[in-house]
């Protein structure tokens, strides 16, 4: 018997596998990263919701006690003040569900990566 719950096609059946309380909260964020980056194209990889533009951008999930936030190690790097009094690792921070979501860092975060893609994508352009 297959006990796996099915692997979400997109954001939207991503989002709709929670309690209300943390769509809510999924889709907030998720509105969050589309301000700071309303180029970026939504998928799913690594089982999470993704927005991606030139590249990976964010990825983000939901979990029993928080929201993990994967803006890639340089995203991290870039705020290490800012996420000191979260939980994470090299390119993730943990986001309790029990405290408010840090929505003025998180858009910070996104707008660091949309430029950085940026850039890249530019110098990228240059060197061809």
């Amino acid at each position: 018997m297959n006990t796996e719950k099915p692997k979400p096609k997109n954001i939207d059946e991503y989002i709709a596998g929670f309690p209300p309380e943390v769509q809510e909260i999924l889709q907030q964020i998720r509105a969050t990263i589309r301000g700071e980056a309303p180029d970026a194209a939504e998928t799913i990889s690594y089982q999470m919701p993704t927005f991606t533009l030139h590249g990976n951008l964010v990825h983000f999930g939901a979990f029993k006690q928080h929201i993990g936030f994967y803006p890639t190690p340089t995203g991290t790097e870039k705020f290490q003040a800012e996420i000191a009094g979260y939980q994470g690792g090299k390119g993730s921070i943990q986001f309790p569900l029990d405290k408010p979501m840090p929505f003025d860092l998180i858009r910070a975060i996104v707008k660091f990566r949309v430029q950085e893609n940026l850039d890249k994508a530019a110098a990228k352009k240059q060197k061809k």
